[in-house]
């Protein structure tokens, strides 16, 4: 735990911070740091009773922010800004009861998040695992010209489950391997934004033309197990399932039996219903493609969704609403 002495502190951030964000968090809002590791609950609020001053509060998505502790914090404390585009970590009806603004940082994790479900789309389809696995023991055994053989991108269907800013930017980079593009949607895009994508009024209509489904609706209790054996049953054989967006959208032990049974050819995740303790048994799937919720995960993202965050707090230091409140 580490804070700058020349101001008087403004700012807790309970969760380790980039360099560059967390230099102008000291120096802007004289933050309280947490560099070595996230704070329990009762670490952040002994830290909010030994700064009095303290009137906003930087988390993450790995520090949950629920009911209790949001009763709990002192009543100085005015903002609640989340360093992600979700907030499914923090109660924002318990939030907004007790008058606590809540912003997150939406736009900036965007592109990132699309080049990372292009990545896995790509990796699951063209078997990516089992060729790492395969360089990993050295190769020593050349391939038959039928062996081994993923499949191509080009012509199939990719549907969309969420259109908003990340399933749009999906959707570009997808057009660009010549993919045709089907999404539901709760609500239907202005066509210059569906830019010739198909409108499905269902998610049982997507389902049934995705040969590659591409989840990019956010989380809640509405969604959760989404995805499931009657859903994956509706896709096309041999589809793939990309993941990108909420753990819970999926009902992983449905996943592992379409992946077995050949329902599904192949799943690219980056995303688990637990975090960091996901199912082992995706890991002995060869099909499986994945990464540990790495999606933000460039220099550039998350000093940017960093700034973003701290856009929100200067504005509450100068008795403005935080831009992006939830």
């Amino acid at each position: 735990m580490a804070y700058s002495a020349s101001m008087t502190p403004f700012l807790l951030c309970a969760s380790p911070l980039p360099a560059d964000v967390a230099e102008r968090a000291a120096r802007e809002f004289g933050a309280v740091l947490s560099q070595s590791d996230h704070l329990a609950p009762e670490a952040l609020l002994s830290t909010l009773q030994a700064h009095p001053t303290v009137q906003a509060l930087l988390v993450s998505f790995r520090v949950p922010v629920p009911a209790d502790l949001i009763a709990a914090l002192p009543a100085q404390v005015r903002l609640l800004a989340t360093y992600s585009v979700g907030t499914d970590h923090v109660d924002v009806a318990a939030a907004r009861a007790r008058g606590l603004a809540v912003s997150n940082t939406p736009d900036v994790l965007t592109d990132a998040t699309a080049d990372m479900a292009l990545l896995l789309m790509l990796g699951a389809a063209r078997r990516m695992r089992e060729y790492l696995q395969v360089m990993d023991a050295g190769w020593r055994r050349p391939f038959q010209l039928g062996e081994m053989l993923g499949t191509d991108l080009r012509g199939k269907t990719l549907g969309i489950l969420g259109m908003g800013r990340i399933g749009q930017a999906v959707a570009a980079r997808a057009r660009a391997f010549g993919m045709r593009i089907a999404y539901f949607n709760r609500t239907r895009l202005a066509p210059e934004l569906e830019a010739g994508a198909t409108y499905c009024p269902t998610l049982e209509g997507l389902l049934r033309v995705s040969q590659v489904l591409s989840l990019n609706a956010p989380g809640g209790a509405a969604l959760d197990g989404v995805i499931n054996r009657d859903s994956l049953a509706l896709m096309p054989r041999g589809a793939i399932l990309v993941n990108t967006a909420r753990g819970t959208l999926v009902n992983e032990g449905d996943l592992i039996e379409a992946l077995q049974s050949g329902q599904l050819a192949a799943a690219g995740l980056d995303v688990f219903h637990h975090e960091p303790a996901f199912d082992l048994r995706l890991r002995a799937l060869p099909n499986v493609f994945m990464a540990p919720h790495m999606g933000s995960a460039t220099v550039e993202t998350r000093n940017a969704m960093g700034f973003r965050a701290l856009d929100n707090v200067a504005d509450v230091m100068a008795g403005r609403a935080p831009r992006d409140q939830v």
